[in-house]
């Protein structure tokens, strides 16, 4: 598996895993191993980010089109995330009410 697939499907920003990552492919026992019993490193990255796009919409509760919307369309850090709930700007209110209405619609 890429490095690219394998950090997708673990949820985790490619560019801030170690370099023996990046560069080396995995195979589907390393991928399993990874998922069940991750290293310090995974650990703390999916603790503290920087986290990618979709997990970024997930955090914060809104669509991916939402963030690129806005001007958001970048990696943050759980602690950014966490801020920017505490203190929520208007578009991120709208974007949230917006998709909790379609999630009950449905």
């Amino acid at each position: 598996m890429k490095p690219a697939t394998a950090a997708k499907k673990l949820g985790i920003f490619l560019p801030a895993t170690p370099e023996e990552f990046q560069n080396n492919a995995l195979t589907h026992e390393e991928y399993v191993e990874l998922q069940s019993n991750p290293p310090e490193w995974l650990a703390e990255l999916r603790r503290n980010g920087p986290h990618p796009r979709p997990e970024v919409a997930r955090k914060l509760g809104i669509t991916i089109t939402a963030l690129k919307k806005n001007g958001m369309d970048k990696p943050l850090t759980t602690a950014e995330i966490k801020a920017l709930l505490a203190d929520q700007p208007e578009w991120l209110r709208a974007a949230r009410t917006s998709l909790a209405e379609q999630r009950s619609a449905e």
